[in-house]
């Protein structure tokens, strides 16, 4: 069954709460050295009979949007594609995100999407450590989680 797509409201927050904490540890999540209270954030809820399965979150920055949190399975192709159509109704000019380096399946679903690797920030984690300490030492796979790999996708006017 193909998810339908609706706005992030402030009724999700509870919800939403529960599924960041099982996906990051917390509802707050840090990106290029900033913290985000993710469930502040605009937002789409996926949902699937009815049912929300996923969200993703973003924050439009002048001309950019970059695309704070995708949580949910099977469901982020949509919730990306949403997101992604919402920077081109803003007029941005770039969407961007930031991923771990442990975080191989995510690089593949971006790369998948379109989206190119742009930067590699070194270290960004271990200093994001001291903002949100509870991040985890060791991701996927026992990979040491340590950088962020920041991927965009530019869009047309």
């Amino acid at each position: 069954m193909d998810p339908t797509i609706r706005r992030f409201e402030r009724t999700d927050a509870a919800w939403a709460r529960g599924l960041l904490t099982a996906d990051f540890g917390s509802p707050v999540v840090v990106s290029r050295g900033v913290a985000h209270d993710a469930t502040a954030l605009p937002g789409f809820v996926a949902e699937v009979g009815g049912v929300a399965v996923g969200l993703a979150t973003y924050r439009l920055a002048g001309n950019e949007c970059e695309v704070v949190t995708i949580s949910g399975h099977g469901v982020g192709a949509e919730l990306l594609a949403a997101v992604v159509e919402q920077a081109r109704r803003s007029e941005c000019h770039r969407a961007w995100l930031v991923t771990t380096n442990d975080d191989l399946r995510a690089l593949r679903f971006y790369q998948r999407q379109g989206w190119d690797l742009v930067a590699l920030h070194r270290d960004a984690v271990t200093a994001a450590r001291r903002i949100k300490p509870g991040i985890p030492e060791h991701g996927e796979d026992g990979i040491p989680i340590r950088h962020e790999l920041e991927l965009e996708l530019m869009l047309e006017g």
